[in-house]
């Protein structure tokens, strides 16, 4: 009866290490995400989050040294505090960002993750002596302990990625997980309540946590969500975590506004000056205008302009993310904008990420224009470089032209200037256009062809609200500040390198540039 006993107390440890190990890869993934989504520069934020986390576990490692009896007790506490803490973070750290001077969030959030590590590194010491204690030889209760961790870390990840982030949002997720941490400690409590004295205590106190937790799950994002509006400057009328970034639309005074993981895409109030821009020049260029291929441009925005040539036959959108598109056509905020552009049969939508489409692409398109979100990322700086370039080059026509939106040569020069040298590396011939947009300042495009451009000799058609064809030879002259010829701190002119996938400098100088701003 005792061995029985013992065993199966043994099967509960490997079970609860497993749990734990679930619940703790996924906040670790969760601090990472929230980094992103904050303080933006996904890469940074996710080295930064691990790295703690990482740091944090080993804290946590030497710290259980000195745990040597109540082991069950211990575990159960430590549970209590992931559960709380870690449930609360993403909440909290949204009111932190709204509420708080700048710089508190990163301080906050990084702060969190190195607790939440420290705790979870004290884990698996515990139950490792614990399995040992329960009768298992020292090298077995460690390998099993491990062995569940280990699976426990790849079931989180998979979980997080495919279900909790999709479906539940940051807020909730936490909740979520934390609910988790604190149910097993309550399931261990009553395995080994022979063990505990005042175990009414210690279930009671779980009990009340675990409330708080759920109500946290049933009520904490909508009190989130307050504020989240503090980050914006118009009411938020639509919020969504997709698989792939978080939407958020704004509307005050008849002014839409499109926000991806907290970055301004556009405003209804002036976003025709940037489409005009970024449709019409290319279209000009090109000889022929039946097969367009747009990369990005979810909003179906660029496609309104496009329809507005009956020569276009065939539009090709690729965009990563079926959310956006499907706003795109249901919300009527948006289809009042792009006038249900997305729905046109002459429209196929390809949900796929830009450089792998590319990759598989056959034939050629007449124009191509590149609509995608500036490169601030490891995943977005790879549609950004000499190598996808040189696959745009490859299925553009010979008499055709290419567009990208390049960011702004006012706030960001040496972000515009990397771009029109990079996509110049694959031996197109460029001319560098820039527009005032009020709601994003100055904004430069690259226009792109196999021969050389003649602004002046390029016509517009009439039906635009601002670009003409008079006003666009204008477009291309830059200011002494904004020009290709960008001085450091030492006074010498600054050497602009191409972006390429072995040296992808985009991402340093984005940052850099965007600092201030």
């Amino acid at each position: 009866m005792v061995d029985e006993q013992r065993l199966n107390q043994s099967k509960s440890i490997y079970w609860a290490s497993g749990i734990v190990s679930i619940c703790g890869i996924i906040f670790e993934v969760l601090f990472g995400a929230l980094g992103s989504y904050i303080l933006g520069d996904g890469v940074k934020q996710y080295t930064l989050t691990i790295s703690l986390f990482l740091t944090g576990m080993g804290i946590g490692a030497f710290i259980s040294e000195k745990i040597t009896k109540n082991l069950v007790l211990s575990f159960i506490w430590i549970e209590y505090s992931i559960g709380l803490i870690g449930g609360f973070s993403a909440f909290l750290l949204f009111g932190v960002t709204a509420y708080l001077p700048e710089g508190t969030d990163a301080l906050f959030l990084y702060g969190i993750t190195l607790i939440v590590g420290a705790l979870t590194g004290v884990e698996l010491p515990v139950l490792i002596r614990k399995a040992n204690e329960v009768g298992v030889a020292l090298h077995k209760s460690t390998a099993k302990v491990l062995f569940s961790d280990y699976a426990g870390g790849l079931i989180g990840g998979l979980l997080f990625l495919f279900l909790l982030r999709p479906y539940f949002g940051l807020v909730k997720t936490a909740f979520i997980v934390a609910a988790i941490n604190i149910v097993t400690a309550i399931w261990i409590a009553v395995k080994f309540r022979n063990e505990l004295t005042k175990y009414t205590f210690h279930i009671g106190a779980g009990s009340v946590f675990l409330l708080i937790i759920l109500a946290g799950v049933l009520f904490g994002e909508e009190a989130a969500f307050h504020f989240e509006q503090k980050l914006y400057k118009d009411p938020i009328v639509y919020s969504e975590q997709t698989a792939y970034q978080k939407i958020v639309l704004t509307r005050e005074d008849g002014d839409t506004r499109l926000y991806l993981d907290g970055q301004l895409q556009f405003s209804s109030a002036d976003e025709h000056r940037y489409h005009e821009t970024l449709v019409h020049p290319a279209m000009a260029a090109s000889q022929q205008k039946e097969r367009i291929l747009v990369l990005g441009g979810g909003d179906g925005l660029a496609v309104r302009e496009l329809l507005k040539y009956e020569e276009v036959s065939d539009i090709t959108l690729v965009d990563l993310d079926p959310q956006m598109v499907e706003l795109a056509n249901t919300n009527h905020f948006l289809v009042d904008l792009n006038e249900g552009a997305l729905e046109n049969e002459k429209v196929t939508i390809v949900h796929e990420d830009a450089f792998r489409f590319m990759e598989q692409a056959k034939g050629f398109y007449d124009v191509i224009l590149v609509d995608l979100p500036d490169p601030n990322n490891e995943s977005l700086n790879k549609l950004y470089t000499m190598e996808f370039y040189s696959l745009l080059r490859n299925h553009l026509s010979p008499d055709g032209a290419m567009m990208v939106q390049a960011t702004s040569p006012v706030f960001a020069p040496e972000v515009y200037w990397t771009i029109d040298r990079t996509i110049a590396s694959t031996g197109l011939q460029t001319e560098n256009l820039h527009v005032d947009i009020p709601s994003f300042g100055g904004w430069g495009f690259v226009l792109a062809s196999r021969k050389p451009i003649d602004l002046e000799t390029l016509e517009i058609p009439s039906n635009t609200r601002y670009l003409t064809t008079d006003l666009l030879p204008s477009l291309s002259h830059f200011g002494k500040d904004e020009d290709a010829q960008i001085e450091g701190k030492d006074g010498e002119l600054v050497k602009i390198e191409p972006n390429t996938l072995i040296r992808p400098n985009l991402i340093e100088v984005y940052e850099k540039s965007w600092r201030y701003y």
